[in-house]
């Protein structure tokens, strides 16, 4: 299953083209995220963003798509000659990795939570052939051969590692939740955080690999620790610790009406689905994804909900 692409924030001070497949906004002192834009051709599935330090530039994620991240590495370039050193992949869904080879091949390290090097192929190829399934039909011969294509990452670490381009130091830490291999990319002296798909601004977000009791106590993680910084989330507009709490309330929720409906041996999405719709039914893709989230959280109060596997 390949996540899916959120609407980038009007308000942000587009810096792009209209038809481009992100906006491009500052975040802080030479730090930029670039936020998809639904409004081009081909979006570019989800958000990323690069840091430039003294003596070097690092890119945290790399799009759905090559093509979008040939853009990003433009845009880059209109802004600094300094080398791109690092390409951080937040975690392996398809949507944030596409791009890896752009940046490798511009003399990258790209860099993930150790899980993702395996997970980039195994687990993008194990969701496609699920959805495909479920539709009684196939992954597509040249869909397949785009994922075993994908650049993964040379570089791992475990719970942290920290960066430096000269004088400005990255913080890259692993926190649990969306998938079992996220990263987080802090920048201490700005307040800005990366966060990837472990925050979605007025989004629904997507719980195919997710463990909610992890990725709530993350969010907690999040609220007490990083309360004054600007996020980039990883889908949908620059967000704030606001943005924080209303995903952590949307997976309480969630959490609280399937439960409602097991205890009362009613249909889950039935029962669910118009509960959330009150509260959520103006997020993006609600329409699209929140049934899915409702049989997710049934089967992880079950306790047979499949998540990836950490790798020994």
């Amino acid at each position: 299953m390949v996540v899916a692409s959120c609407v980038a924030a009007t308000a942000l001070r587009a810096q792009t083209k209209p038809d481009a497949p992100f906006v491009l906004a500052p975040v802080g002192p030479n730090i930029w995220a670039a936020i998809e834009n639904p409004k081009a051709a081909a979006p570019s599935g989800a958000n990323a963003g690069f840091i430039v330090g003294d003596d070097g530039v690092i890119v945290v994620d790399t799009f759905a798509h090559a093509e979008a991240a040939t853009q990003l590495l433009g845009e880059i370039r209109k802004r600094t000659t300094l080398p791109v050193r690092w390409a951080i992949d937040t975690h392996h869904h398809l949507d944030h990795v596409a791009g890896n080879g752009v940046f490798a091949a511009a003399g990258a390290s790209v860099l993930a939570q150790r899980n993702v090097r395996q997970w980039i192929h195994s687990e993008n190829l194990r969701a496609m052939e699920a959805g495909a399934a479920a539709t009684h039909d196939v992954v597509p011969p040249e869909v397949r051969a785009r994922v075993e294509a994908l650049v993964p990452p040379t570089v791992e670490y475990d719970r942290g590692v920290d960066l430096r381009v000269g004088s400005r130091v990255v913080q890259v830490r692993s926190f649990p939740g969306h998938t079992g291999g996220d990263s987080v990319v802090l920048i201490p002296d700005a307040h800005v955080v990366f966060t990837g798909d472990l925050l979605w601004r007025h989004n629904v977000p997507n719980l195919v690999d997710a463990s909610t009791t992890a990725w709530m106590a993350t969010l907690d993680e999040f609220t007490a620790r990083y309360r004054s910084y600007t996020f980039v989330p990883g889908h949908g507009a620059v967000a704030n610790v606001r943005d924080v709490a209303a995903l952590r309330d949307y997976l309480t929720t969630l959490r609280h009406v399937v439960s409602q409906a097991r205890a009362r041996r009613r249909p889950v999405v039935e029962f669910a689905v118009p509960r959330l719709r009150q509260r959520f039914g103006r997020w993006d893709y609600f329409e699209d994804v929140a049934k899915e989230n409702v049989l997710d959280m049934d089967a992880e109060l079950a306790g047979t909900k499949r998540v990836p596997g950490a790798i020994r």
